[in-house]
């Protein structure tokens, strides 16, 4: 990185430096295993040989740290495909249900939002739509992290929320969906080759929530749509129209290389006689039940929790670990 001319091509140098922090998240917990190990052996001849017992606690201690830090690496080893290691685009869309629809779709980006403040990750809001009485009709982050897309593929999906709706007079039951999108942004490393003038359909308009006096009275925010395959994406997070644009069209490959990678995966699966991954807005992945039990069970995995509440604030590692368990008993 000191090399003159590194930083010459911001995008090229900046990829080389996520792949080398991804090179260090692997080789750093593995060399820290080996030292703990090898402490490990040590404490165990001292006890042998001394024949005493007061290194017990610290061999006990040792042992437990090691024991943590081979479940995380064994958790990066089932994050092993290129993608994995990148930023996320998590999209999320309110299903049927009208106002409920739009209150829970805002309350999973509130989920999601917080998931992100616990894991120490950076969130950019890249688009919002919000509903005409309550929530978001849709919304669009980007998350910056160790494995972002590694944590959160398993996502994809419907999310289907039972409760007493606050919006019905009548104290009535509801259930209501959102669909979640989860897409790796590879940056300049996706091979995904678009003609942007022939194959994508730009449009411009006014930017819509707080923002100042600029952002309501000039066409900034960006939508394309790809004509082959109606994959429609925008943003409207910038004050410049051509940082959106560039921000769109990062999102758009970031999106068609998740399909191409889901058609691997279909025609996989098919080869082998099993089922692949249904994407957006297919298949029901979690539900959340607060009425009239409170639990929150993955429908896929099995796995459930007891206590919604801190699921729905942010405390989802249980169900993005055991995601990636059951993909690898699957595989």
């Amino acid at each position: 990185m000191g090399a003159a001319g590194f930083w010459d091509n911001q995008e090229k140098a900046q990829a080389l430096v996520t792949e080398m922090r991804q090179l260090q998240l692997i080789v750093k917990p593995l060399t820290e295993l080996i030292s703990g190990a090898e402490d490990l052996e040590v404490l165990l001849e001292f006890i042998e040989e001394e024949g005493s017992e007061e290194s017990i606690p610290e061999l006990s201690t040792t042992a437990d740290r090691l024991e943590s830090s081979l479940d995380q690496l064994e958790l990066q080893a089932m994050m092993s495909a290129p993608e994995d290691g990148s930023a996320a685009y998590l999209s999320i869309q309110a299903g049927e249900g009208g106002t409920d629809s739009s209150d829970w779709a805002e309350m999973l980006l509130r989920m999601y939002l917080r998931w992100c403040e616990r894991r120490g990750f950076s969130v950019e809001l890249l688009d919002r739509s919000d509903a005409e009485e309550a929530g978001i009709r849709s919304a669009t982050i980007r998350i910056e992290g160790d494995y972002a897309y590694g944590y959160l593929k398993g996502e994809t999906g419907n999310h289907r929320l039972i409760r007493i709706s606050p919006f019905d007079s009548a104290g009535r039951r509801h259930t209501s969906f959102a669909a979640v999108d989860v897409s790796p942004d590879m940056g300049e490393v996706a091979e995904i080759e678009i003609n942007w003038d022939q194959d994508v359909r730009e449009d411009t308009y006014r930017a819509s929530g707080a923002g100042g006096q600029h952002i309501n009275k000039t066409d900034s925010a960006i939508r394309l749509t790809h004509l082959d395959s109606n994959v429609v994406v925008q943003c409207q997070n910038n004050r410049s129209q051509h940082k959106n644009r560039a921000e769109a069209r990062k999102m758009l490959k970031a999106k068609l290389f998740q399909i191409e990678q889901e058609k691997r995966d279909a025609e996989l699966a098919a080869k082998r006689g099993g089922k692949s991954k249904i994407g957006f807005g297919g298949q029901t992945v979690r539900n959340y039940v607060l009425h009239p039990e409170q639990y929150v069970k993955d429908a896929r995995t099995g796995y459930k929790a007891g206590n919604p509440g801190p699921i729905l604030d942010g405390d989802l590692d249980g169900f993005l670990e055991s995601f990636l368990r059951w993909g690898m008993t699957e595989n």
